[in-house]
């Protein structure tokens, strides 16, 4: 239910989420939904998955598209715009602050110690928001065998991410609805929020302004991009190195900075942004890439509810919510391999870190998932020492 009186609630709660949003897009999901779903209970985990899933069919940073849904769900139009102000805001701000270092020295301050002792804090709060986000959507054995798929597909296969969302989306929906007895014939209006869902314009003049060209570069990025931080890799490679606007080596540190800094990675838009046109530049560039993200979510927040009572479009949300905690799962894999083990040595640092992230998210003392990231930070950086 939309309260437009909470808008200073939604701002401290995703200040505070920015603040502490490490580990990348299937971390910053679990943190929300222990924050909205669980403690504060904004809505129920039924509608979180829903638009969890549908965001995941839409262009732009996924995690934090879902800060602007939350915050839409409490406070409307106005709630949207804050919460996904708060959420970037943090990040925005200290990727600005080490692109002036980086400009100004050459390199940027040495935190690995910190973010190696995070990676592993973050999978115990990964894992529990899979579990949770799990027991909703399997609602039968054929939605299980289907997120299996997907786990296959994505985690193990290769498939990209959204192809294999809209696939499963798209053949759960089809099996589901001629499998119901009291299915009606598909009407072309029910599908329209899936079109609209999955159609994305951006349009801007040209100005001659370097300010400008650096929105404009990060206006068409923000209005495109689908998948991780290595496919906004691939696109910054073609739009800055490839037209000599910087170098591989200036973009691999920026990315670099996008990863290990809390909150969305498309901060290294700042840090892009700051070396290409100072101060103004990283304004331009933040607000470029975040821009179209909160028009989408804009559009989509009312059509997710329009979905869910369609029975179609119900199905199809239903196939990709199992889809998406697939795929969370699969991402989950990933991350325990490459973060608990060292070409297949164990870490030993990571795994006592990550044992008791489990400890504190499944045991008997249950912490807040973000006690957990500031506690693996702090034990990471000890253990260093060791």
């Amino acid at each position: 239910m939309k309260n437009k009186g909470n808008i200073s609630e939604i701002a401290q709660v995703f200040f505070k989420l920015g603040l502490f949003a490490f580990g990348g897009p299937a971390a910053h999901v679990a943190m929300m939904q222990d924050e909205i779903v669980e403690k504060r209970k904004w809505m129920d985990r039924q509608h979180f998955l829903d638009l969890m899933g549908a965001t995941n069919l839409i262009p732009g940073p996924n995690s934090t598209e879902m800060t602007m849904h939350c915050g839409y769900t409490r406070g409307g139009v106005l709630g949207l715009f804050v919460a996904g102000f708060c959420f970037i805001f943090p990040a925005v701000v200290l990727t600005g602050f080490l692109a002036y270092l980086y400009v100004q020295f050459g390199e940027v301050p040495q935190i690995e110690q910190f973010v190696y002792g995070i990676k592993p804090a973050v999978l115990a709060i990964i894992a529990g928001a899979v579990l949770k986000l799990g027991k909703k959507a399997v609602k039968n054995w054929q939605l299980a065998i289907l997120g299996v798929l997907v786990i296959i597909a994505s985690g193990f296969l290769g498939v990209s991410e959204i192809l294999a969302l809209l696939g499963a989306g798209l053949l759960g929906a089809i099996f589901f609805y001629f499998q119901d007895d009291s299915r009606k014939k598909i009407e072309i209006k029910q599908l329209l929020p899936l079109v609209v869902a999955n159609t994305s314009t951006a349009v801007i003049a040209k100005s001659l302004l370097p300010a400008m060209k650096i929105f404009w570069i990060f206006l068409k990025v923000g209005a495109v991009l689908y998948g991780s931080g290595y496919v906004l890799f691939a696109y910054l490679e073609n739009e800055l190195v490839a037209t000599g606007y910087m170098t591989m080596p200036a973009l691999l540190d920026a990315i670099a900075v996008g990863q290990f800094t809390p909150g969305p990675v498309l901060s290294t838009a700042t840090f892009v942004g700051y070396q290409l046109g100072g101060f103004w530049g990283a304004v331009a560039a933040s607000v470029g890439i975040f821009l179209p993200s909160f028009l989408f979510v804009w559009m989509l927040n009312p059509l997710v509810k329009k979905m869910r009572g369609s029975k179609f479009l119900g199905f199809f949300l239903d196939s990709v919510n199992v889809a998406a905690v697939g795929v969370m799962l699969a991402v989950l894999f990933t991350m325990s391999t490459s973060i608990l083990f060292a070409d297949w040595v164990p870490e030993w640092r990571a795994i006592v870190i990550a044992v008791l992230g489990f400890f504190f998210v499944f045991g008997p003392k249950k912490l807040n998932s973000m006690w957990i990231v500031l506690g693996g930070g702090v034990l990471g950086y000890l253990l260093s020492l060791v």
